[in-house]
């Protein structure tokens, strides 16, 4: 009975400044370190940085790209791969530019890969062609504006070719497609009810099914702007290029 006394007195002898805290202040050093990463680098692969130019093939995206981030435009092809470089403002800052690719198989595929970078999108029509192209025009716009990913980012409907005789302009085209939006939004808005809603990444564009579509109604603006790439005649969007 005496010895366990002995080592009881023992053990409470020890004074806490002598125990080694050394590991524990290490694995808690460990995962605070690990806590900081994973937070740089989800912020890293969020932040929003570039500006898309999409649209359908033909509309003349790359042509306009290579303008703004190689000086000058160059003959082009339909592309089968996004286009990035950069575009350096008045202000001195780099704007990354991707040119998303226009073909109906491709577009889809490479706006999802960006979309969550994306600071700014430039949505290119060709304005000789809209009309006969005015629903695969309105439908990759609304599956632009619709996308949870870019509800919140300003949106520039740049409409190209308007030195051309036929081309029409930025304010018919604007009417044009609200009208096409109606059916298209009619249309999705059948699809979504035949799915569970809460697996879209899409929202409902507008006020209310009852009540037609505007632009206005939409929480971020947007802009209809006039475009000549091929005479280098783009000034409203390189104003715009310079606000963000």
């Amino acid at each position: 009975m005496e010895k366990v006394n002995r080592k009881s007195s023992a053990r409470a002898s020890i004074k806490l400044g002598e125990l080694d805290y050394t590991p524990v202040l290490i694995a808690l050093a460990v995962v605070l370190l690990t806590f900081v990463v994973l937070f740089l680098w989800k912020r890293k692969k969020t932040v929003r940085s570039a500006v898309l130019l999409t649209g359908l093939c033909d509309s003349g995206k790359t042509y306009l790209f290579t303008h703004l981030c190689l000086g000058g435009g160059r003959e082009t092809f339909t592309s089968i791969k996004e286009n990035v470089g950069n575009l350096e403002t008045k202000k001195g800052r780099q704007l990354k530019i991707v040119d998303v690719p226009g073909h109906e198989r491709l577009r889809g595929k490479f706006f999802d890969e960006y979309k969550n970078i994306a600071k700014a999108i430039v949505y290119m029509i060709d304005s000789v062609t809209v009309q006969k192209d005015i629903r695969d025009v309105a439908d990759f716009l609304y599956t632009i504006l619709a996308d949870k990913a870019t509800t919140k980012i300003p949106v520039v409907v740049l409409c190209n070719k308007q030195d051309e005789t036929l081309a029409k302009t930025e304010t018919a085209i604007k009417s044009m497609l609200e009208k096409e939006i109606n059916i298209v939004r009619q249309t999705r808005k059948s699809q979504l009810q035949s799915v569970d809603n809460s697996s879209t990444s899409e929202t409902f564009l507008g006020k209310s099914a009852n009540v037609d579509f505007e632009f206005d109604q939409l929480g971020q603006r947007i802009r209809f702007l006039p475009c000549s790439a091929i005479e280098e005649e783009f000034d409203g969007l390189t104003t715009f290029l310079e606000t963000l």
